[in-house]
């Protein structure tokens, strides 16, 4: 069963799409199964299916049907429309409860919503708008799932000529809970960053409430959004501090921001040796150390640094000036010269892994050499095995 239908007027595609299928459905209740004899073009099957359409048609009257019988049957019916027509569609779009920095995405994915009610309202009768909310609640919810399938939406018509639409949007769950913030940094003191915590927190939080899927498709506008409003404080652009931020999407959203120098180092660094005596390569006051660590970047692979070891438990310090090649993402080699005791000191470091790491150091006044085998379980805390050709010790890392 075919139905075509026609008008003397404007017939919007939406509308025409709904009444060929209820045209259809009405023709083939009345002739499916029946012989092709039996029916002719004007008949009583006309007539009854004039007369069923009309009583469902709002906006409309129907003029003249006509059959085509045949194994695929053909129904034509021609449309007259009453009197005004909605010639203009205007749709104010309402986000419910998403910040700026969300909302603004939001109508940015919605960009072409108006499309959805122009297809279905203009050249409208003004009274069959009514007759055609089913239609639109049905194609509206075909674009929001193709553009903006992580929320729902719902809208109120006033028709007229000029005809207005309110769309009112809001949230599917799962949404976003609670946020886990940390912020890290390889080349200054984590402790810097606190002044930073703040801020950085407010700019996050705007993620609570939005749904966890549109947070992970647009996750990479939502971090260069957050890496941005760091880097554009006084400061870090002083310092010439670059910001990546990595997102983990979920109701417990984590959020991982890492801020580098890419022209300073600075480090602040503490440890406190356990099992270790008192020998040849180290007193007993030397058990808890602080080291400041300040270099600049003489290239992206060479730095020139100064290092600055406190010992609290018997006052005391000491200064070395050095410089470190990195020879790829794993490997570092360094030299430095400790002016205390005035001896050249060379060392190597490896990354094997992600939180585990392997250095050797060679002191060429004392022809000492140590290793150490570092696990970092977290960026805050370290653990490390150390071990010279007199002994070998645990050594608790702080890296502020």
């Amino acid at each position: 069963m075919q139905a075509e239908v026609a008008s003397s007027g404007s017939l919007p595609p939406l509308v025409a799409a709904r009444m060929r299928d209820s045209v259809a459905a009405i023709a083939g209740q009345l002739l499916e199964g029946r012989p092709v004899a039996d029916i002719a073009p004007n008949g009583r099957e006309a007539q009854t299916i004039r007369e069923v359409f009309d009583k469902v048609l709002v906006g409309y009257s129907v003029t003249a049907v006509s059959i085509d019988p045949g194994p695929a049957t053909v129904v034509r019916v021609n449309l007259q429309p009453w009197s005004d027509v909605i010639s203009s569609v205007r749709v104010d779009t309402s986000v419910e409860g998403m910040p700026p920095r969300v909302e603004a995405l939001v109508r940015s994915d919605l960009a072409q919503v108006e499309t959805v009610f122009d297809e279905a309202l203009i050249g409208l009768p003004v009274a069959a708008s009514d007759w055609t909310n089913g239609v639109l609640k049905h194609h509206l919810d075909d674009y929001m799932q193709q553009h903006l399938p992580e929320f729902r939406a719902d809208f109120e018509l006033d028709p007229d000529v000029q005809a207005h639409v309110k769309l009112t949007v809001y949230p599917r769950l799962p949404v976003v809970r609670t946020i886990d913030l940390s912020m890290r940094s390889d080349t200054v003191p984590n402790m810097a960053l606190l002044a930073y915590r703040e801020d950085m927190q407010d700019q996050v939080n705007d993620l609570v409430g939005v749904p966890v899927a549109f947070v992970k498709r647009h996750q990479e506008i939502f971090e260069r959004q957050f890496a941005d409003g760091l880097d554009r404080k006084k400061d870090f652009r002083n310092f010439h501090m670059q910001t990546r931020v990595d997102i983990t999407p979920s109701e417990n959203l984590h959020v991982m921001s890492r801020s580098d120098t890419t022209r300073f180092r600075l480090r602040l660094t503490g440890w406190m040796d356990m099992g270790r005596n008192s020998g040849h390569s180290y007193d007993s006051d030397d058990n808890l150390t602080m080291r400041v660590e300040s270099g600049v970047m003489l290239s992206q692979q060479d730095e020139l640094f100064a290092l600055l070891d406190f010992m609290p438990q018997e006052p005391d310090w000491d200064w070395q000036l050095g410089v470190q090649h990195q020879l790829d993402h794993w490997d570092w080699l360094h030299l430095r010269y400790d002016m205390r005791d005035k001896r050249f000191i060379y060392g190597f470091r490896h990354m094997l892994a992600p939180h585990w790491s392997l250095r050797y150091e060679y002191r060429r006044a004392d022809h000492l050499g140590e290793f150490g085998l570092l696990y970092r379980p977290h960026d805050f805390l370290g653990i490390e095995y150390v071990r010279d050709r007199e002994q070998g010790w645990m050594r608790i890392l702080g890296f502020f």
